[in-house]
């Protein structure tokens, strides 16, 4: 498994805690699994024990060979993950862009080196893999590397590829000139291929290449297939047919369980929900809000971004904080004028709204603990995790029906109390506004049914274990194509 992201090594969003718990439950079920990550800055100093192995690696990078280091990581795990240790490519304040969310201009070189030494790193262990899985454009490239100069290498000729698109927003768009110091062949510059109006896109390169192709929820892959969902790449993925399909991410509930849950004051389970109003009494305490248990808290946490639905949140909060007993508190951190906004709204709401400009995991553990709904409007989400830890917690989510949140949040039946959350099929701050009035009344009205829709949503199991044997039916059709199509 190659990746630019994993958990807790390094991370900005979701295909981190993929690549940080689907090898885990891959390993228990027999396979031998290895991960190969760049040796970033935040790595270096996020003291975590490495070992250098004793020779370096290279690699042809247009006309120069370029070298690097491989470390080992020596604490617990269940399976080996190796780091690539490359100064000038990795030892900076980002993973992807500097803290003013300019793009390093150099990502394609940077992550083609990755792919690069992620194959020579095979030949240098001995290890001949079955599958590579990659994911998102960052390693999109080895797609195609195994398709075309390394398909004679002893090592990993006979491998097969799974790519695994987390946000078909971000495809590493780049000029073409870069082809050849890529290791790319020109002929492979044509539409159906890595060329997208005239420019280098490694992702959908990395689509024509890649023996099986999944996003990470059956909805989000259906979505992408529609033209104003693909971001401009619906034909490509039509074109693999039965070789693209969609597997819902799973979720490590050893680390986020309320049973056992350390960032949390209480621990609380299906059966006994005592601990939760003991989480929810801390949460009001530590944000300044009152101390009431019997107003609904609704809590929201993400990247402050147009996706992510926050600026359909800052459109209606006012009414709903005007108009509904209720409190509210948010966590994240995103565009500047969500921040203000979203940073201001205690002072005008004092004791019933609070924030926290920034990222705490130990407060996100403990809002999703404390409050009584979530609220997840994202625009477009190809699978979401806080919806499915919310599950976990007995926080109803409000969530937009889209990609991943429509797959794992059954919409509340107010005839017979199933489900496990609440929905809302429009994007609009309409839609959003009476959703939550509509799961507000249910939660003093209908007192009952918001009780079972507790019980039902904390009954749900998205764990890793389905997911991973998802994945490895995925795996053997993979295989089956190299055996049918070989190279």
């Amino acid at each position: 498994m190659v990746a630019s992201e994993m958990d807790p090594f390094a991370k900005t969003g979701g295909l981190a805690d993929v690549v940080g718990s689907l090898p885990k439950a891959l390993q228990e079920l027999g396979h031998d699994v290895r991960v190969i990550i760049p040796y970033y800055r935040c790595v270096r100093e996020g003291d975590f024990p490495t070992r250098a192995f004793p020779d370096p690696l290279d690699t042809i990078m247009g006309s120069s060979i370029e070298w690097c280091a491989i470390r080992v990581f020596e604490g617990p795990s269940a399976f080996p993950i190796y780091f690539v240790e490359h100064d000038h490519y990795f030892d900076r304040e980002g993973i992807y862009h500097d803290h003013s969310l300019r793009d390093y201009g150099d990502n394609p070189l940077r992550f083609g080196f990755l792919c690069k030494i992620a194959l020579r790193l095979c030949a240098y262990l001995s290890f001949e893999p079955d599958i590579i899985h990659i994911h998102d454009w960052p390693t999109a490239l080895i797609a195609a590397y195994l398709k075309t100069w390394a398909w004679n290498d002893p090592a990993v000729g006979q491998a097969a590829s799974l790519l695994t698109i987390h946000n078909m927003s971000y495809q590493g768009i780049y000029p073409k000139n870069l082809i050849p110091t890529l290791g790319l062949s020109w002929e492979h510059f044509n539409a159906n291929q890595f060329e997208s109006y005239d420019q280098l896109n490694m992702l959908k390169g990395g689509i024509s290449f890649a023996d099986m192709v999944n996003t990470v929820s059956p909805t989000y892959s259906f979505e992408v297939r529609q033209l104003n969902h693909s971001a401009g790449l619906s034909s490509q993925l039509y074109r693999k047919g039965a070789n693209f399909t969609g597997v819902l991410n799973g979720v490590d509930y050893e680390t986020w369980s309320p049973e056992t849950d350390p960032f949390i004051p209480s621990h609380y389970s299906r059966d006994d929900l005592r601990g939760k109003k003991v989480c929810k009494r801390e949460l009001q305490k530590l944000f300044r809000l009152v101390r009431d248990p019997e107003v609904p808290l609704i809590g929201a946490i993400g990247r402050f971004v147009e996706q992510k639905g926050f600026h359909l949140i800052a459109r209606v909060i006012d009414g709903i904080l005007r108009n509904m007993k209720i409190q509210f508190i948010i966590l994240g951190t995103g565009e500047n004028s969500l921040e203000h906004f979203f940073g201001d709204l205690p002072q005008h709401y004092p004791g019933r709204a609070a924030s926290y400009i920034g990222f705490s995991n130990e407060l996100a553990h403990l809002i999703e603990a404390g409050a009584d709904l979530f609220l997840m409007p994202s625009l477009f989400e190809p699978c979401g995790l806080n919806q499915i830890y919310s599950l976990r917690y007995g926080t109803l989510p409000i969530v937009h029906a889209t990609g991943g949140l429509e797959d794992t949040v059954r919409n509340y039946n107010e005839s017979h109390g199933h489900g496990t959350g609440f929905k809302f099929y429009d994007s609009t701050p309409a839609a959003l506004y009476n959703t939550v009035g509509w799961a507000v009344s249910t939660y003093f009205d209908r007192k009952h049914h918001f009780k079972q829709l507790i019980r039902n949503a904390m009954s749900q199991d998205f764990s890793w274990q389905t997911s991973a044997r998802e994945y490895e039916k995925l795996y053997i059709r993979a295989i089956m194509n190299i055996t049918l199509f070989p190279r």
